[in-house]
């Protein structure tokens, strides 16, 4: 597990708001997929407009609990970039071209640029390690600033080119004390790679072949993920057979706020 240090080195981040205990995990499995990063990002800043209890100790205004589980038949999930952000940041936009740090994230499972993208404020962090099919990760978010009111979740399928799976920009302020949602959530085409389904180019278990590659497609715009061909309707160099396609979403989110 990675820490990314709290001064945010060449000062690419400010005005972050979290604590080392604003986040813990519950049933994550701790195993990595072919190197794909372990990363768990809390930082912290000097403008934290936290309140105070009676004893001098810092108290939340906000606390969420994310479920996440991943509904695949076989497409581990890369480790889930999760944000507490301000409006008026988007991770992506269905037909406009894909940040450098989504592009990463979209074909190598690398979610720690992700993670540093938004502007102003936010608490980020990552599931520690890579969510297989049918498992379940449980995070607490307790956050100490009323302006993080907006939600991002951003994962890769990595036995694919560059699919990935989240939403970005949904709103929390509607979401009462003890009300919880869910959401069965899409998959897209980063458009960055062709998706030739082809060994050499997918890094998850089906293929071990290269991750992030700088080139990009002349399509390069962000679309809904159109699936995958495999084996199974004649594709004979797919890398992939009928257990690794997908038609509806990936991963099934679950957040509850809990104060």
């Amino acid at each position: 597990m990675k820490m990314i240090n709290d001064s945010v080195k060449n000062g690419a981040r400010k005005n972050l708001v979290a604590k080392k205990k604003a986040v813990t995990q519950r049933g994550v499995k701790k195993t990595a997929l072919l190197g794909l990063p372990l990363l768990l990002a809390a930082c912290a800043g000097d403008n934290d407009p936290a309140t105070t209890d009676a004893d001098g100790a810092e108290s939340a205004t906000a606390s969420y609990q994310i479920s996440i589980v991943n509904v695949t038949n076989e497409q581990p999930l890369s480790p889930v970039a999760v944000l507490f952000h301000e409006a008026g940041w988007r991770g992506w936009e269905i037909g406009e071209s894909a940040s450098p740090s989504l592009e990463v994230l979209a074909e190598s499972g690398d979610n720690s640029g992700f993670l540093m993208a938004p502007t102003g404020e936010a608490v980020t962090a990552s599931t520690d390690g890579v969510i297989a099919p049918g498992q379940q990760v449980q995070m607490v978010f307790d956050l100490e600033s009323n302006s993080l009111s907006q939600l991002t979740v951003a994962s890769m399928l990595v036995n694919t080119n560059d699919a990935f799976t989240g939403f970005t920009g949904w709103s929390l302020e509607d979401l009462e004390l003890g009300e919880s949602y869910s959401q069965l959530v899409s998959i897209y085409d980063a458009g960055t790679e062709l998706n030739d389904e082809l060994s050499a180019t997918i890094p998850g278990p089906a293929g071990g072949g290269e991750g992030y590659n700088e080139q990009r497609e002349t399509r390069d715009f962000v679309t809904r993920h159109p699936g995958v061909v495999s084996q199974g309707d004649g594709y004979a160099e797919s890398a992939l057979d009928q257990s690794h396609r997908f038609d509806q979403g990936a991963m099934l989110l679950t957040i509850e706020r809990l104060l």
